[in-house]
């Protein structure tokens, strides 16, 4: 059943391009997942959202969105040096850039192609601070399924957060412009999730979290609060039922380390990438 919690609030649907000049970023600025990111302060109503924030094995300041919130096939899926594409803070657009794209899956990692990587990789500015907790999810690390099913995108043999959900059994806890949603798993395509927990259109990319069998799921009695591992990204909305589409995080870390495998010594943004512990 679908459960739905909190105020429903309209917005538009995120596609944008690639540009902006940069901003001189100010210190202490705390970044976490459910954050609302805007690609121009002249374009504050074409937003997406940040689904989980952290570090990767090169130490960068990480956070992941979905690919699909940027429309430029000249730099899609391949690392992005250079900073070209700001990244800002909705609410606070004042502060400047609080990261920059570094790979984003362009029309392949939406709807069409391979639509299990429907990913970005945003490396956070030094003067940002990491935060588990968003406005109702604290995300504890990545969900691990010992023994599941592999991620299409994975290396052999797969690591245990590069395995999938199982249907039937496992719920997903979903933070976005609606509030809190909660629903079971009930369809699993290669990694991309369907599930009633509901989602509109600016939740793109926005966090999943496992529920954990037997602790609380987020109610008015808790202030609608949960915590979880994470265990994915707000990918979209089809004409099937359930219509609301989550690209696992099995799928994310698995093409990171594979890609990472295919680049290396020199490595890729985002490979190995860990959520923070930060409160």
């Amino acid at each position: 059943m679908i459960k739905r919690l909190c105020t429903l609030l309209l917005s538009l649907t995120v596609l944008c391009t690639v540009g902006a000049a940069a901003a001189h970023a100010q210190p202490a600025k705390r970044v976490y997942n459910a954050m609302q990111i805007i690609f121009s302060p002249s374009m504050p109503d074409v937003f997406c959202t940040l689904g989980a924030v952290g570090n990767d094995k090169y130490q960068h300041k990480i956070a992941i969105t979905a690919g699909h919130c940027l429309n430029d096939p000249p730099y899609a899926d391949r690392e992005i040096h250079d900073d070209i594409a700001p990244v800002y803070d909705r609410a606070d657009p004042d502060f400047g850039p609080i990261g920059y794209v570094r790979y984003f899956k362009d029309a392949e990692g939406s709807q069409t192609g391979h639509v299990t990587k429907d990913y970005m990789v945003i490396e956070l500015v030094p003067q940002v601070t990491l935060s588990s907790q968003g406005p109702y999810l604290k995300q504890t690390g990545e969900v691990k399924v010992p023994g599941g099913t592999p991620s299409p995108n994975a290396p052999q043999p797969a690591l245990d957060n590069e395995r999938l959900l199982a249907t039937g059994s496992n719920e997903i806890i979903t933070s976005g412009q609606t509030g809190v949603w909660y629903g079971t798993v009930m369809d699993n395509a290669a990694g991309v999730y369907r599930a009633p927990a509901a989602n509109i259109h600016g939740d793109s990319g926005g966090p999943v979290i496992w529920h954990v069998p037997g602790t609380d799921l987020p109610s008015q009695a808790n202030g609608f609060q949960a915590s979880g591992p994470w265990a994915g990204i707000t990918k979209g909305i089809t004409l099937d039922i359930p219509p609301f589409l989550y690209t696992s995080s099995a799928n994310i870390l698995a093409d990171l380390r594979a890609r990472d495998t295919a680049a290396a010594p020199a490595g890729v943004f985002g490979a190995g990438f860990e959520v923070t512990a930060n409160p």
